[in-house]
């Protein structure tokens, strides 16, 4: 995905600055603040939008990056894995939707299921959506219902 190739070299190029910036003696926890303030700020950057259309490729690349910043000591080694990161950032999105009837995205949920039976309590109210492609599967909204459906 070339959006990923643009973030990876985006990102190469804060290394740098962190470079410069180690050299002038800041201290570990300094590095590893500022990374994950411009870094993964910068990876995790809109990740629901567009995580789900990330191929494997796309997925190994952006960790061996990762693991890249962890080699060369921007971050340390208890840094989450990116697919942590990226599910971390769909549960946060949709539980704000989910909790927020005003939300921009509320309107894209389905209507809420009406049920005859007194069922135990599930994560989501709203009815499923079938899915019917790749493309629905790799949706953030249609990834979230069926994650949480449980």
């Amino acid at each position: 995905m070339a959006s990923v190739c643009h973030r990876t070299t985006s990102c190469s190029r804060l290394l740098y600055a962190l470079r410069v910036l180690r050299s002038h003696g800041i201290s570990a926890t300094s590095m590893s603040d500022i990374f994950r303030c411009t870094v993964l700020a910068k990876l995790l950057y809109c990740a629901p939008a567009w995580s789900g259309f990330c191929s494997a490729a796309d997925r190994v690349r952006l960790e061996a990056f990762l693991r890249r910043c962890q080699r060369l000591g921007y971050c340390n080694s208890a840094t989450p894995t990116l697919a942590e990161m990226f599910d971390e950032a769909d549960e946060s999105l949709f539980s704000r939707v989910l909790t927020n009837r005003n939300h921009v995205l509320q309107s894209h949920l389905p209507d809420r299921s009406s049920s005859q039976y007194n069922l135990r309590k599930g994560a989501h109210d709203k009815e499923l959506i079938t899915k019917t492609s790749q493309l629905n599967e790799r949706d953030f909204i249609i990834r979230m219902l069926y994650k949480n459906c449980y």
